[in-house]
């Protein structure tokens, strides 16, 4: 298989922050979240039909198949705990916010289960 690009994660990611808002998956939505042009967003929309994680019917709105709801959902959560433990160590919501975007990308499942480890010793 494949592998799964931070850019792909990114996607699937902005999506699933779309449906958790209740709004729909817009091109100029996405767009918006990732800081990325309207047609870098239609060009990944592709990649991703392409590669099994979003479905569209035609002129339909964009889907998530089984696999790419579970790839986004994984990073989400990783995005979630990461966020959440720097911000305890005393970093500002803005610096964990960008930082926890590059490292949810590279952390390992081992970090993450730490980090939910201290998490709840609140």
């Amino acid at each position: 298989m494949e592998k799964i690009t931070k850019p792909m994660e990114d996607f699937l990611e902005a999506l699933l922050i779309l449906e958790e808002r209740g709004e729909p998956f817009e091109s100029v939505r996405v767009s918006s979240i990732l800081g990325v042009s309207k047609p870098a967003v239609h060009q990944m929309g592709h990649e991703l039909i392409d590669r099994g994680l979003i479905t569209r019917d035609d002129y339909g709105p964009l889907a998530f198949t089984e696999k790419g709801r579970a790839i986004a959902e994984k990073v989400f959560h990783r995005h979630k705990v990461i966020k959440e433990f720097l911000i305890r160590l005393g970093i500002s919501k803005e610096t964990a916010e960008k930082d926890c975007c590059l490292m949810e990308h590279v952390v390992s499942d081992e970090t993450v289960e730490a980090m939910e480890r201290v998490l709840l010793f609140k």
